[in-house]
């Protein structure tokens, strides 16, 4: 990956650094690979937005004036001590998330990524994405974070139609988004996702479909299908309870979504996961590391992580949650070296249930490898292959049980979650029966 600019210069001239100090002794000078427990993704959190839309509760927060580099001292602070802390030596990819992270500056990201391969391997050619709004993000900027280091966009488009954008409270409109679109494929091409967002009040099948379409003269090869999540605390949630609203209809947002199905299939787009298609190979690496159950460090206020704490000496693999103020965080960064706020131990089977829920989630489901590497007492054979309930689903053709693993068929993924209400049970009790109760007294 070529990397314009000084700032990128300076993050491969860390990677290279860091390389040579791996490399090993020897003839051939190869580097040796490392195991599974020493690789991870790293998500950073840029808290801040310019305004809060009507349907969004994530951790963010609509600041009087930031102090960036305040910030961004706390973000690479955080993230060299996480690093440390897990042990991991290869960070495979990096996503900035928010909020509204293009509102940061690409100093910000610069440092943060030559921060990361000063400490770890951040290979040249990872990848790195920002997600950016269209009315923070103009061509020029765009141009910026690229010479800093990122080489994937993903937009929150959310839609085409200018009404939808007022009703989400969003401070672009269509024309702004498509053009916000065009720069981005032209400086990361290839390398550009866009979010759609479906089951709005009052939205009806026919004239969501026109967007979609009309999208596809314009999207690069991703795209992300978002339904509408009416959260409490929020002003769509409250108009909607009011009254003032229409409750949007199940029915309708369901054919919504396999008839957006259907269209990118036709584009040629693959659905590799339940709310996400690509084309032309376009997936997200970051994402995928989510979706089997990777380790990954969360850097920021209010960030999520997983990984077994082994330069804390752990064994054990945790989830992790950051400290939501992000004022609060910058405190807890600057006198701990990072503001975690709370660690929970993963046993054995949860650490299985979240393997079985994400990865069915892939349109490649979970294969016998793969369950194999969380070093399971029981095999997918053992733990479904038995079961009535589980036949039914087999039978009815939404299950996949067969030499290659455990998935979803094409209908069975759209209803991933009333499946899961019988696959879960199975495993929790199939662990049961496999792990005998400790005698009282014993």
């Amino acid at each position: 990956m070529a990397l314009p600019g000084t700032r990128a210069r300076g993050w491969s001239a860390a990677a290279k650094a860091a390389q040579r100090r791996r490399r090993v002794a020897g003839a051939g000078g190869s580097l040796r690979p490392e195991p599974e427990s020493r690789r991870a993704a790293l998500y950073v959190h840029w808290p801040y937005c310019e305004k809060r839309c009507s349907y969004c509760n994530f951790n963010k927060y609509i600041p009087r004036g930031v102090e960036e580099a305040a910030m961004r001292k706390c973000l690479v602070t955080e993230a060299q001590t996480l690093l440390r802390l897990s042990g991991v030596r290869r960070v495979e990819s990096v996503f900035f998330g928010g909020g509204t992270p293009s509102l940061a500056s690409p100093h910000t990201v610069a440092a943060v990524l030559e921060a990361v391969a000063h400490s770890s391997y951040l290979p040249a050619d990872s990848e790195v994405t920002l997600e950016a709004n269209p009315s923070s993000a103009p061509g020029s900027r765009l141009a910026a974070f690229g010479a800093a280091g990122v080489n994937r966009l993903s937009i929150g488009l959310q839609s085409l139609d200018d009404k939808e954008l007022r009703l989400l409270g969003r401070t672009h409109s269509a024309s702004d988004a498509l053009r916000t679109l065009a720069a981005a494929r032209h400086i990361f091409p290839g390398r550009v996702s866009v979010d759609l967002m479906l089951g709005l009040p009052g939205q009806q099948v026919g004239q969501w479909l026109r967007q979609l379409q009309e999208l596809l003269h314009y999207c690069d090869d991703h795209i992300s299908l978002y339904q509408l999540s009416l959260e409490r605390g929020t002003a769509l949630f409250a108009q909607v309870q009011q009254g003032a609203l229409p409750t949007p209809d199940s029915e309708l947002v369901a054919e919504m979504y396999q008839r957006g199905r259907e269209v990118l299939r036709q584009a040629g787009f693959r659905q590799y996961e339940v709310s996400n298609f690509a084309r032309n190979g376009a997936l997200s690496t970051h994402n995928w590391t989510y979706w089997q159950c990777g380790q990954y460090l969360g850097v920021g206020p209010g960030a999520h992580g997983r990984f077994i704490p082994h330069g804390a000496g752990g064994h054990t693999r945790e989830a992790r949650i950051q400290t939501l103020e992000p004022d609060n965080w910058m405190k807890e960064v600057m006198l701990f070296g990072h503001g975690t706020r709370k660690r929970i131990p993963l046993g054995r089977l949860e650490t299985l249930e979240e393997v079985l829920a994400m990865g069915l989630r892939t349109d490649t489901g979970i294969t016998h490898q793969h369950w194999q590497q969380f070093d399971p007492p029981l095999t997918l054979w053992d733990v479904f292959g038995a079961s009535k309930e589980v036949k039914k689903l087999l039978e009815q053709g939404l299950l996949l049980l067969d030499h290659r693993g455990l998935r979803c068929s094409w209908e069975g993924l759209p209803v991933l979650d009333s499946l899961l209400l019988t696959l879960l049970p199975q495993l929790q009790k199939a662990w049961e029966q496999r792990t005998p109760a400790p005698v009282p007294g014993g």
